[in-house]
């Protein structure tokens, strides 16, 4: 069993194939995969998959690169959305201090709202950080978002961030980047960090994972990911997958 916890197979890249996509996931073991809404369309069309598939969850929220856009209408089917049973997270959200659509104070303000509305529903938060890890965390800590809890995704930070995290209540989880030959932090998180605080994922269709970096990521490629772990950490692959997958479900409070 492995739990892909971010993938946005909501995204365009599998309009033509979605199903050989879902069939390969299956047959690499795949057991349960987040399809990760963040704006309007990919919400919906999450919800779609996530009723479509037994083994598809979704997560909804408003991702910061767009939160210029996001209105009070959004928040409220964020919140209605909230109550699907198969809703499992709401996300992704956080801090985009690369891309300079959204101003930080708006993109701020959309992220607390968020995690208000989380601690609302008692659903766990996905954490979107690039070039704000201090924000991030400082917002964190006035929000008390270890209320839920959640996901940073994809972390690239530190060990010593990763660790406030943790203390946080929140999960690490790692993607394509901890392949990467060059990918210093990523494989020190992996090699430090116990296990019981890790999730695995892929983000496609982005960050794909050596041997097929550069080509369009797919769920199926989470077994790499967690290879890289196994063999940093020095242990099975099925001990990783296994744990990685456990912890997920406790997150994200499923049962199947």
């Amino acid at each position: 069993m492995l739990f892909d916890t971010h993938a946005h197979l909501n995204a365009m890249q599998y309009n033509e194939d979605l199903q050989e996509v879902i069939d390969r996931a299956i047959s690499e073991g795949v057991s349960h995969i987040v399809v990760v809404g963040f704006d309007r369309p990919t919400i919906a069309r999450a919800m779609e998959l996530a009723e479509q598939y037994d083994f598809i969850y979704a997560a909804v929220g408003w991702h910061p690169v767009d939160a210029i856009d996001m209105t009070d209408d959004d928040l409220h089917m964020i919140e209605k959305l909230a109550a699907h049973p198969k809703v499992v997270a709401l996300g992704e959200m956080g801090l985009d201090y690369y891309w300079d659509k959204s101003p930080k104070e708006i993109q701020q303000d959309v992220f607390r709202r968020q995690i208000a509305l989380a601690k609302k529903v008692k659903l766990p938060i996905i954490i979107h950080n690039r070039e704000a890890t201090a924000d991030i965390l400082q917002i964190l800590k006035e929000e008390n978002a270890a209320e839920v809890g959640g996901i940073m995704h994809c972390f690239s930070g530190s060990v010593e961030v990763a660790k406030q995290c943790i203390d946080m209540n929140f999960f690490i989880s790692l993607g394509g980047p901890v392949t990467f030959k060059n990918a210093k932090k990523p494989k020190e998180v992996a090699a430090q960090i116990p296990l019981e605080h890790l999730l695995i994922e892929t983000d496609c269709p982005y960050l794909t994972p050596h041997p097929f970096r550069g080509k369009r990521n797919e769920p199926s490629y989470v077994k790499y990911v967690a290879e890289a772990i196994a063999e940093i950490k020095g242990i099975s692959f099925e001990e990783v997958a296994e744990a990685t997958t456990e912890n997920a479900k406790k997150l994200f409070g499923i049962n199947r």
